[in-house]
Parts: structure tokens; sequence; C-alpha cells
């Protein structure tokens, strides 16, 4: 399930959609502030473009929602129904959990958009660098 050729590996990992060799981002570390969301234009192995049009990525933005309060009731739960927390410090807990995880939610919303569009391509796995 998280293994190569899974839409769910290129999510999670921010790999070519179309190969999985390589990462589509300038840095792999998502906490590098100013290059959180520089990507490459295209991936070296396969030469997939990631901007399959201008402005392909705003659609990233409803993913970011969805991500970010999925995170936001993770937090919730943990803090409220696990730990024991009061109300009050349930919603500190998730407002913290949002400030942390969002870079790491804006690389995953990214990665979900993009796999839903592309898929992973067999034939390029074994395929040489060019």
């Amino acid at each position: 399930m998280f293994t190569k050729g899974s839409k769910i590996y290129s999510m999670i990992t921010g790999v070519c959609p179309k190969c999985h060799q390589e990462s589509m981002y300038v840095s792999k570390n998502p906490y590098k502030l100013g290059d959180v969301l520089k990507m490459h234009e295209q991936c070296s192995h396969c030469h997939t473009k990631y901007k399959i049009e201008p402005s392909f990525f705003y659609g990233a933005m409803y993913v970011s929602y969805a991500v970010g309060i999925a995170f936001a009731v993770a937090a919730f739960i943990i803090s409220y129904l696990f730990i024991g927390t009061d109300l009050v410090t349930s919603f500190i807990a998730i407002v913290f959990t949002l400030i942390v995880f969002t870079p790491i939610i804006m690389r995953l919303s990214r990665n979900i958009w993009i796999n839903m569009f592309m898929s992973f391509d067999k034939s390029l796995l074994n395929k040489t660098k060019n």
C-alpha cells in the first residue's frame, strides 16, 4: 500500500507522480520556509512537467482546507479525548498544531492535487536516467 507504484506513496513522500524516482521539491525539508513550495519544473528522470497549466496548484488550496480540518480534528481528539484537557486547552492545541504543521499541510495538499491528475507509469520504473 505504501510502496512505489501507489498514489499514497507519491502523496506522502512528494516524489514524481509518474515515475516515483525523485522529489518534486527543490528542498526535501518542508521546514525550510523559504523553499517550502519551490518545485522543480520537471522530473529529471522521466521529464514530466509538474505544472500542467498556469496556476495549476491553485486547486491545492481546496485540498489544503480539507487536510487542515483533518489535522485539527486529530489534534482535538488527541487533546480532548485521549489526554483529557478542557475545551479551551484543546482549541489552543488545534491552533498550535495548525501552525506547526502548516508547511507539511501545504506540501501534502500539492501532492494530493497533482496525484489526482497523474498516475504512476510502471514502464518508467526501470528506465535509466537520460
